[in-house]
Parts: C-alpha cells; sequence; structure tokens
C-alpha cells in the first residue's frame, strides 16, 4: 500500500522540519564555538603582545650588562 501524494508531502515537510531543525542547532553550535575561538585569538594576541615586550626589556637589560661588563674589563 503505498502512500497518497498529501501523506508523502506531509511526510516530506516533516523530514524537511527536522533537518532545518538540525541546522539551526549547528549554525549555534558554530556561533558559540567562533565566538570562543575569536576570544582566544584576542587573548593569545594580547599575550604576544605582552611577551614580546618582555622580550625587549630582556633584551635590553642584557645587552646593557654585556656593555657593563665590557666597560668593567677595559678599565681592567
Amino acid at each position: 500500500m503505498s502512500d497518497s501524494p498529501e501523506a508523502s508531502f506531509i511526510k516530506e515537510l516533516q523530514r524537511l522540519e527536522r533537518r532545518l531543525d538540525e541546522l539551526v542547532v549547528i549554525t549555534n553550535q558554530l556561533k558559540d564555538e567562533n565566538r570562543s575561538l575569536k576570544q582566544r585569538q584576542d587573548a593569545l594576541i594580547a599575550e604576544r603582545a605582552t611577551l614580546l615586550q618582555k622580550n625587549e626589556q630582556v633584551r635590553a637589560r642584557v645587552e646593557a650588562m654585556i656593555g657593563r661588563l665590557k666597560a668593567m674589563e677595559n678599565n681592567s
């Protein structure tokens, strides 16, 4: 016994509705994930900037120490 065209149409609409609901859930999950990744990226960019600044400060201090050591060596 085959379904009537109307019953087939209703089944297809229900299938499409379920699929649409699934896609809405997936879209919301992807939006949340995207937001989280953007926040993580912002945090990593800020951390990188901080580390670059600290690295520059350490480099300057090491260069200053080397300069003082050379000066002490020349005074001896």
